[in-house]
């Protein structure tokens, strides 16, 4: 996977399938993740340890439908839900969501998953507290933890989402980038800017050497 940032792909990865966009296949496409059903029960578990709330949702990579995909796009979500696995609410505030939230992640950690990078933490307007976001790893999974509330609206979102790292080395630079919602064409030009030295860009201003 020629990606600026594994971390980013995961990310990218994880907001389509929490926006559940696309109609996921009945069986999962090759090549899938290995262990996918072991992380998606060991995740479900310690959700539900937390006292999360039953969710109606699809958990990243369950069948909800099978129709065939119509864009690029929704190909290259489907492929990317043979890598995933996790565990998604959005739905009416849950009553100490942030807190329980903390402890999944307690769970998590003491299910041998280890936090990998800095939480991310983000004011939402003016009265809605903030968003948070930490990342772990487990023998080659990354998972993303995301809590945004948003008391305005009366709504919670949370998810719990992990991708095999292995099984996503078969996504190109281009198809996160589709992923993500840019335009893989935008500054590329010709090339795909491979060998050059050079980093195409993709218009998000940060520097590619940080």
């Amino acid at each position: 996977m020629h990606t600026r940032n594994g971390a980013a792909a995961v990310a990218a990865v994880a907001a389509v399938l929490l926006a559940g966009g696309c109609a996921w296949p009945s069986t999962i496409e090759e090549p899938a993740a290995r262990g996918r059903e072991a992380v998606q029960a060991e995740i479900r578990g310690v959700v539900a340890g937390a006292g999360m709330p039953e969710s109606k949702l699809p958990g990243a990579g369950e069948a909800t439908g099978t129709a065939a995909p119509a864009t690029e796009r929704e190909r290259v979500a489907r492929r990317a839900a043979a890598c995933a696995a996790g565990w998604q609410y959005v739905g009416p505030v849950v009553d100490g969501s942030r807190g329980k939230y903390e402890k999944a992640l307690t769970g998590l950690t003491g299910a041998g998953w280890k936090e990998h990078g800095k939480r991310f933490e983000e004011p939402i307007g003016e009265n809605d507290g903030t968003m948070v976001q930490v990342a772990l790893k487990k023998e080659g999974w990354t998972l993303y933890a995301r809590h945004t509330p948003s008391r305005a609206l009366g709504v919670d979102m949370i998810s719990f989402t992990a991708t095999e790292d292995a099984c996503m080395e078969q996504f190109t630079e281009q198809e996160i980038d589709l992923l993500s919602g840019e335009d893989p064409s935008e500054g590329s030009g010709e090339g795909s800017g491979e060998g050059s030295g050079e980093d195409p860009g993709d218009g998000s201003g940060e520097d590619p050497a940080q």
